[in-house]
């Protein structure tokens, strides 16, 4: 467990900044650090695009929203926003749309048919609700992993620095507080790195995970709601209308 030895030791009481115990640390515990500040750095990345994209798409599902109950055109607006859409809630409206302009292009007016192209439609959003979401929690099992893991291997670091530091002591055969400090502090420092990893993660996975869930729902209750209205479309439609009697 090479290293740390007891000259290096005695000299690293006279560097104790954070910059000193990095450097005095053993190749392992340089490692871990190495390994934790990139893992934060990529948390912080994470963090940032996720929040970025939640305030994007939760404003482009307003805008859309108030297009759709504005009593427009839904060919219109499909043609406008389902057909290429930008952001998750016209994902869903285009795959329920497109599977309505399907059974309207090949014609099918009965009550079973109608049935089952709204069956179709409801599924197809179900589907885009899912693939949607998918692209949106990206990232997230790494927050997750950093949060739970990220202080164990700091704790990996700092046992095995802390072994390396008794194993120079021993050499010194003294076990004065001026030597004995420097290397335990060095251990240390990994689990702290480890924390300043993990407590942020943690605390974004939590937030993070509430939005998209909140979001989820969102898109949900959206896909209900355009599901009722095709219901709604298709059982007029297939309720026969009665004959006008003829004109004399």
């Amino acid at each position: 467990m090479g290293g740390v030895t007891a000259q290096n030791l005695a000299a690293a009481g006279h560097d104790l900044s954070l910059w000193g115990l990095f450097l005095q640390a053993d190749w392992v515990v340089k490692a871990v650090m190495i390994g934790l500040l990139l893992a934060s750095i990529w948390v912080w990345a994470i963090v940032f695009e996720k929040w970025n994209t939640m305030r994007r798409v939760n404003r482009a599902a307003d805008a859309f929203e108030d297009k759709f109950w504005s009593g427009g055109n839904l060919e219109d607006l499909y043609r406008s926003d389902g057909e290429r859409p930008s952001h998750p809630m016209a994902a869903v409206f285009g795959a329920g749309m497109r599977e309505w302009k399907r059974a309207a292009d090949l014609g099918l007016t009965g009550a079973l048919a109608l049935t089952g192209m709204k069956e179709r439609s409801e599924r197809a959003m179900n589907v885009a609700v899912s693939r949607e979401m998918d692209g949106l929690e990206k990232w997230m099992t790494f927050l997750a992993s950093v949060g739970s893991v990220g202080p164990f291997i700091g704790l990996f670091g700092t046992v095995w620095g802390i072994m390396n530091s008794f194993s120079a002591i021993a050499g010194m055969n003294n076990t004065n507080l001026a030597v004995v400090a420097p290397g335990i502090a060095e251990a240390l420092f990994a689990t702290a790195i480890g924390l300043v990893a993990a407590i942020p993660a943690v605390l974004a996975y939590n937030k993070i995970n509430t939005d998209l869930s909140r979001f989820a729902g969102r898109l949900e209750g959206f896909a209900s709601e355009f599901g009722a209205i095709l219901s709604r479309q298709s059982d007029e439609a297939a309720v026969p209308r009665p004959r006008q009697p003829a004109q004399v």
